[in-house]
């Protein structure tokens, strides 16, 4: 298995990167000041050939939201990210059949068109429940890349299906003073301090055919993304390998040493990649525990028991305990919640 670290370059500095860098150049920010960290010159960008890692992208990211120093910037980021100009990524995204055809391609191809955040879709009878997960160590960075990738999805299937979808938004950070802007670009079906952050539409609206749909130019566009990944040997992170490999085996007993086997290195080379990534096992086994035990409750309607019982807790008191220490509530405060 492999995957891509925070240190690993390979974003197309004219392509994501790019987008962040007009928009503050729209606002009269200086380059010089915009990339002083980044380890990347305005003229790299503007060759073309310039690469950079998720860590020198978060670096801009950082730069540019105290350079604007305005509530709305993750929201026009978001404006101009998908399909955006990002070459056959792009084509791919305007290209979709669909939404849900779309939605899918920024999960396959997140690694051209969504490196810092990975999406995670589930479906259930009547809803598409979108959630984001690290592909990398993002710290401060989070509530930007969050804002920013919910507007860019919302953004896109309005342009594509000209019309406003219901979508509906939880979100697991407190309202913030700013939420006007979260009504301009999202809506105002939102939620705050819930305990997890994701947007949901009802799957009626996710086969509505698109312009492009059939079009020979997606197809193109899917091999030559195929090719660069192929060319770069992952399609993911290895923080999104990792808690693919947990959730598969989830209902299993799960330790450092088997998953360390699994990834074919040792479980001190796995502890040192992990630490890499500001993380350890432990951390990522519970957030895979987490997300999995409050998908079950929320989406499928598990009783509490049910989901001690999935997630192979031998009692519903330990269980319990771990999910106050997750996600500093107990099961019986989700049902209001959700309510």
């Amino acid at each position: 298995m492999n995957g891509y670290d925070g240190d690993s370059r390979f974003i197309t500095a004219h392509h994501l990167p790019a987008a962040l860098i007009d928009l503050a150049r729209s606002r009269q920010i200086d380059t010089h000041h915009l990339l002083r960290g980044c380890g990347l010159f305005y003229d790299d960008v503007v060759g073309g050939n310039a690469l950079i890692s998720p860590q020198q992208f978060l670096r801009l990211i950082g730069n540019a939201q105290r350079l604007l120093d305005a509530d709305d910037s993750s929201f026009l980021y978001g404006q101009r990210l998908w399909p955006g100009h990002h070459g056959a990524a792009s084509l791919l995204l305007e290209q979709a059949d669909h939404l849900l055809q779309a939605l899918e391609r920024i999960d396959q191809y997140r690694a051209l068109l969504s490196p810092l955040l990975s999406p995670v879709l589930r479906l259930d009878e009547q809803y598409l429940h979108l959630y984001w997960r690290e592909s990398c160590a993002i710290g401060e960075q989070r509530r930007f890349l969050l804002e920013s990738s919910m507007t860019a999805v919302v953004a896109l299937a309005r342009r594509q299906q000209q019309e406003h979808l219901p979508w509906r938004f939880q979100f697991s950070h407190a309202e913030p003073a700013y939420v006007e802007q979260y009504w301009v670009h999202l809506g105002d079906s939102l939620a705050f301090d819930r305990p997890s952050t994701v947007m949901s539409l009802p799957r009626e609206y996710l086969l509505r055919a698109w312009p492009g749909a059939g079009s020979t130019a997606q197809h193109v566009a899917r091999q030559a993304c195929d090719a660069q990944l192929a060319a770069w040997g992952w399609r993911a992170s290895f923080l999104d390998l990792v808690y693919e490999h947990l959730l598969g085996l989830i209902r299993q007993p799960l330790n450092l040493e088997r998953v360390a086997a699994a990834f074919a290195t040792s479980p001190a080379s796995f502890k040192r990649r992990l630490a890499r990534h500001g993380s350890n096992f432990q951390e990522q086994l519970d957030q895979v525990r987490c997300d999995q035990a409050l998908y079950l409750y929320q989406v499928k309607g598990y009783s509490n028991d049910a989901v001690a019982r999935y997630l192979g807790f031998s009692d519903s008191t330990n269980f319990r305990r771990s999910f106050k220490r997750w996600t500093g509530r107990v099961p019986s405060e989700l049902e209001a919640l959700w309510g």
